[in-house]
């Protein structure tokens, strides 16, 4: 009998570090054959061709789909997907694998989809029902929910979200997050290792600092982010690891931004393209403090645990840890809350918190599924789930 082929599809250095674990344990199944299709940043110098580091830690990349343009205006980002769509009709008909595995809520990924989704390709989706508020993801993570067959959802209240969607229960598991997996099974630089890899002390107090436009949001994501580095500088002694946005709507503005603070600041901030997964978890456990919008800061950060100052509306809707403060998108407020996390008091009092998000065993659950799932065309024909069970 043939091996089942599981194609995985990554678009960022931030998902790739989320499936890893997955990729992994399909490659590492003898019934089993995984195929890898990289797109979208990692084949941006802009953004450090980080399909080196998928290439670096032993996988095959079968397929590269080219669709970002020189644009992160809304035209450019949609000519984007348009060019995705048609590279992946391609690459899937030349794969043509048994089940699709996408995660997440980015614009990529949603060319896959469709894609996908004429190709006649069953698509097991990771992390839905979950809510990023003001953003393009959040109705592009439920679009993806619609086009899928299979559903991984990180928590119990996601599953039931996934299934008012008209999902069926039976095709909706909740297995955790994946990011967990990397904590736990990942072998992490101590302070020292990771100093010298990146080249900058972090002294008596650091921060890691990550911030990505709010893309449903009117005005210039400039405006909140300055209020930001506003609030930075009022700690004088605290050491920044910059970690720059992703190639969302606008996102150049903010790496702008973050190189020249760093340039006017090289004593006590530093910048990365992409620290990558290992450095990035090893940061966690080194620094006092998680800063901005990114959901590791909701996900990872509290299993560590360290402290997080959750920025704005972007993370609204995930499920919350006592380890987040949360705080509006001005420098008051944020030094206010920078403030109470870099205390003793705050630090004891988050000793013993967990992660909301599950156990850091997620990946050998979804491959399990992965495995056994049926496929095929009764699969290919979804019904619509009511909740009085029709």
């Amino acid at each position: 009998m043939a091996a089942r082929t599981i194609c995985i599809v990554t678009g960022t250095r931030a998902e790739y570090g989320l499936l890893y674990w997955l990729m992994r344990e399909v490659q590492d199944d003898p019934d089993l054959e995984l195929q890898v299709v990289a797109t979208g940043m990692h084949l941006s110098p802009e953004f450090g061709l980080t399909y080196q580091e998928i290439e670096d830690d032993g996988f095959e990349i079968d397929e590269k789909v080219e669709m970002l343009t020189s644009s992160d205006s809304p035209v450019g980002i949609a000519k984007s997907m348009g060019l995705g769509t048609i590279g992946f009709a391609d690459a899937l008909q030349r794969l043509d694998p048994d089940v699709l595995v996408l995660l997440g809520d980015r614009f990529e990924i949603l060319s896959v989809a469709q894609a996908a989704l004429v190709a006649r390709i069953p698509i097991a989706h990771i992390a839905g029902g979950e809510a990023t508020k003001g953003l393009i993801d959040d109705p592009i993570r439920h679009a993806l929910t619609k086009l899928s067959h299979y559903h991984f959802v990180s928590a119990d209240p996601f599953r039931t979200r996934v299934i008012q969607m008209g999902e069926h229960p039976d095709r909706t598991f909740t297995v955790g997050a994946p990011g967990l997996d990397n904590l736990r099974r990942m072998d992490l630089l101590d302070r020292d290792e990771l100093e010298q890899s990146i080249d900058f002390e972090l002294g008596e107090k650091s921060c890691i600092v990550t911030y990505h436009p709010v893309t449903l949001s009117e005005g210039s994501p400039a405006v909140p982010f300055e209020e930001l580095l506003a609030a930075l500088d009022e700690f004088e002694d605290l050491r920044i690891i910059f970690t720059k946005s992703n190639s969302d709507t606008e996102g150049r503005v903010i790496n702008r931004m973050i190189d020249d603070y760093v340039q006017n600041h090289p004593e006590r901030s530093c910048a990365f393209t992409s620290l990558g997964q290992r450095r990035y978890l090893s940061a966690l456990h080194s620094v006092d403090a998680v800063v901005g919008n990114s959901s590791s800061g909701i996900t990872e950060a509290p299993a560590v645990p360290v402290p997080t100052v959750n920025l704005g509306d972007r993370q609204g809707g995930r499920l919350r840890a006592e380890s987040i403060i949360d705080c509006e998108e001005n420098r008051k407020h944020i030094r206010d809350a920078l403030r109470q996390t870099l205390s003793s008091k705050f630090r004891e009092k988050i000793q013993g918190v967990t992660s909301p998000y599950g156990d850091g065993r997620t990946s050998p659950r979804i491959k399990a599924k992965l495995k056994d799932v049926p496929l095929g065309e009764d699969v290919l024909k979804k019904g619509f789930y009511d909740l009085n069970g029709q």
